[in-house]
């Protein structure tokens, strides 16, 4: 089964896909947030439709491993879409943390070795670091 990562930002929601076989993870899409309820509503239909069993979330810490003013932001988001799939029969699915520090400068760097333009780096780089949540999750599972 696949799984799904999410970089929760304050406007935007970064969304990778595993493969099949839980080897690679791949951009999927960046949700524009409207609002937190309507947010994991998006999350869930997603996790329906590609039949995924785990959700990645990246937990944003600071670099000394404590929390930061965005990790509470993330805390109260699994928090709605653990209530939300437990409400609507999806309460089998796993959730669970990936540390992201970094993730944001990986990001940076694939796309900027890539030759991606900086506009088109400012579209993509919440599905990227996404995709390096993912990638950093699949990899410690082996």
């Amino acid at each position: 089964m696949r799984k799904i990562a999410l970089d929760v930002g304050d406007r935007t929601i970064g969304v990778a896909l595993s493969d099949e076989l839980g080897i690679t993870g791949q951009g999927l899409t960046t949700i524009e947030r409207v609002g937190i309820r309507k947010d994991c509503g998006k999350v869930m239909d997603m996790i329906r439709e590609y039949d995924c069993d785990t959700v990645v979330i990246g937990l944003p810490l600071n670099l000394n491993g404590s929390d930061s003013v965005q990790t509470e932001k993330v805390r109260e988001f699994r928090t709605m879409l653990e209530n939300k799939m437990r409400s609507t029969g999806m309460g089998k699915v796993k959730v669970v943390w990936q540390d992201e520090r970094f993730t944001t400068v990986i990001a940076e760097r694939v796309l900027i070795d890539a030759d991606v333009s900086r506009k088109k780096r400012k579209d993509v780089i919440d599905k990227q670091a996404a995709v390096v949540i993912m990638q950093s999750y699949l990899d410690s599972q082996r």
